[in-house]
């Protein structure tokens, strides 16, 4: 594993992350773990990749922006699954009993009803 230059890893996370943000961040350092605009404490190698990831970042989007405009999304029509429901009084529907023996019916195997039914 390679050394890392403090103030080199830095200022390269500084820059990125006011490229990306347009506000330098306030990074506070206590004994080898650093806080990022008093948010979660990482160490120098996370702020390192947190860098490289801002700086990509950054390089990736231009290139969307300059992207054709999607096509409207087509609509994929699928037949929708009729479900029952459960309905309380006597308007009409089914009661839980009837429901749960619906359900085991639609599934393939040996399926039985709860227990107290």
């Amino acid at each position: 594993m390679s050394k890392l230059d403090k103030d080199k890893v830095l200022a390269d996370y500084t820059a990125a992350y006011k490229k990306a943000h347009g506000k330098a961040p306030s990074i506070e350092a206590k004994s080898g773990w650093y806080s990022v605009n008093g948010g979660k404490n990482v160490r120098l190698a996370q702020l390192a990749e947190e860098a490289e990831t801002l700086a990509a970042d950054q390089g990736a989007t231009p290139a969307k922006k300059e992207s054709k405009p999607k096509a409207p999304a087509k609509s994929k029509s699928k037949p929708a699954a009729k479900k029952a429901t459960v309905k309380s009084g006597g308007k009409g529907g089914l009661t839980a009993k009837e429901l749960w023996q619906q359900k085991l019916a639609e599934k393939a195997g040996n399926c039985r009803l709860p227990r107290g039914s």
